[in-house]
């Protein structure tokens, strides 16, 4: 593929561990460690080809619900990924950018994840946003409050346009989101970028996220590449 056909800003909710850990009777765990084993080639081949932006779904809001062990466990993970992983992602220029509210997290994992967005900040490279504790809802109601705010401090103007919003967004800065696949063959957002998805080409392999391989990532990529975004408007 050349680089004119690939997507700016490439989004994916890595979905299927726990059915892949049920499939192979591992525990739930072990599923969400063969998941980092794939997010680790996803973004090496990102990163290889150019993509501007790659914004991965790790832990929602809604995901504080599960069983405290697993939630526990996935805190660990964050800290162990970053602590792994530093090193070669900021040899590559890669910039870590985390969305959703670092404060909500255990102190462990909000220490890595500050450490990591700080040695990487000035990095040139692909653009990594993590969603840790991240909901789309609050993030919209976020921008909410601050534009009210502003509002009532009289440092707003009149009108609000869709670009005020845009700049007070985690995103702030990027371009939208041009491809977002989904795995596990589950055909909906989960509260995910709702915002910057308005006008994404959307893919739903059957896969499993562990199962995820880069070759399957290569055929969505070309799949994006062979679509036509009108954005609203109609081909001549």
């Amino acid at each position: 593929m050349t680089n004119a056909g690939l997507p700016r800003h490439v989004a994916i909710i890595m979905d299927g561990n726990g059915r892949w850990a049920k499939q192979h009777a591992f525990s739930v765990m072990m599923g969400h460690r063969k998941g980092v084993e794939t997010l680790r080639e996803i973004i090496r081949y990102s990163s290889d080809i150019g993509i501007e932006v790659l914004s991965l779904y790790a832990f929602s809001t809604e995901n504080w619900s599960r069983p405290e062990p697993e939630v526990a466990a996935l805190m660990r993970l964050i800290v162990e990924f970053f602590h792994s992983e530093i090193d070669e992602l900021h040899e590559n220029k890669v910039k870590i950018r985390i969305l959703g509210d670092i404060e909500g997290l255990t102190a462990s994992a909000r220490d890595a994840v500050i450490q990591a967005m700080n040695r990487t900040r000035d990095n040139t490279g692909l653009q990594l946003n993590i969603a840790l504790n991240y909901g789309a809802r609050d993030e919209l109601t976020r921008v909410v409050n601050s534009l009210v705010q502003d509002a009532r401090e009289g440092n707003l103007r009149e009108a609000i346009g869709w670009e005020d919003i845009a700049d007070r967004l985690y995103t702030s800065g990027q371009p939208d989101v041009d491809l977002l696949i989904r795995t596990s063959g589950e055909q909906r957002l989960s509260n995910f970028l709702l915002y910057q998805s308005a006008y994404a080409e959307m893919i739903f392999p059957q896969k499993l996220w562990p199962d995820y391989t880069v070759a399957d990532y290569q055929d969505a990529l070309s799949a994006f590449a062979r679509r036509e975004r009108r954005f609203g408007g109609r081909s001549t």
